[in-house]
This record gives structure tokens, sequence and C-alpha cells, in this order.
């Protein structure tokens, strides 16, 4: 079964009120009437004016969740979702596949630094060879004044000092081997 079929399965074949889909997404009412204000949703309408959210309603909102989270604004979204022009679509993904991919490259970058502070055993890690190495990026970006999108060149490896030495299964502390982890003391 394909995953749309699963999806609408799931769905409830008949149009649901406001509270119960915003519920199912955890999202506050005046959200969705809001993403219907700047033309995101078009729900229909029952007796009373009240807004009724079909299996397709509730897939737009799933649409526009992941566009979100993706770091798309909304309008952005409503860019993307309006536009018959499949070449202006690709130029919103497009954009955002590079600012993804640049957030994704920081991460990783923030992601070493943790690491390597963490199998540090200096008192003062800040001062370790290894800790400045990782840390040669983020002193390039300050001086050029751009991102740089991997640590100092090395394509996302660690330098490879600090790969030789790290110990395969536990911890080091305590490890006479491991005395050579760190090279200042």
């Amino acid at each position: 079964m394909s995953a749309m079929v699963r999806l609408n399965v799931r769905m409830k074949s008949t149009a649901q009120a406001i509270g119960e889909v915003a519920g199912r997404f955890g999202l506050p009412a005046n959200v969705l009437r809001h993403w219907e204000s700047v033309g995101l949703l078009a729900p229909s309408r029952a007796e009373g004016r009240q807004r009724r959210y079909g299996p397709d309603d509730v897939y737009r909102i799933a649409v526009i969740l992941r566009a979100k989270e993706a770091g798309l604004g909304l309008e952005e979204i409503g860019r993307m979702i309006a536009t018959k022009d499949v070449g202006a679509r690709r130029d919103v993904l497009r954009r955002q596949q590079a600012t993804l991919a640049r957030r994704i490259a920081e991460m990783q970058a923030s992601l070493r630094l943790i690491e390597c502070a963490l199998e540090c055993d200096h008192e003062d890690f800040t001062q370790c060879e290894d800790f400045r190495a990782v840390m040669t990026d983020r002193l390039a970006m300050a001086e050029t004044g751009t991102v740089a999108e991997t640590d100092a060149g090395l394509g996302g490896r660690r330098p490879a000092s600090v790969m030789a030495r790290r110990p395969r299964g536990g911890g080091r502390r305590g490890r006479a081997e491991d005395s050579s982890v760190c090279r200042a003391t």
C-alpha cells in the first residue's frame, strides 16, 4: 500500500471541525485561521459558516508544517504551493536547500566542538591544542567575516591528531595508555 493511500486511510473520510484538526497537529485553532487568512488553507464551510477540513486540507496542513520545519516562512510556502511555474517553485526550494546545507554544516561543526571538549582531560579545555584545532573554522569566520562550511577545510572530518588518539571501547580516564590523549598538560 502506498504512503499516500495509507495516509488517506488514516484520515477520517468526513470533514472535521477546526478544533479537531488543530488538536491532531498540536496547534491552536487560531493558527489555522491565520493560515487561511494568508491564503494557505481554504477549508469548506458548513452551516453557520463553520470551517470543515477534509483529507486534502489535513494533508496541506502537514505540508505547511514540514515546510516550516525546513525553515520556510509562510510567504515562501505560499509561493511554493500556489505557483504553477515549476522554475519559480524550484528557485524557492533551491534557496532553502542552500540555507539548510549551511545550517547543517554549522551544527555539525558545533557538535564536533562539543565532542572534542567532552574528550579533553585538560583542566582548561580551551587551552588544549586539539580543541584549538577544531576551533580554527570559527576563528577563520571571524577573520574573514564569512561562514565556513567545514572545520578548517577538513571536509567535516576531525583533526587526525584527535582521531588517532581516541581510545576504542570506552572512556580514557584512569587508563595509563591514554596519557597522551592531549598534548598540552
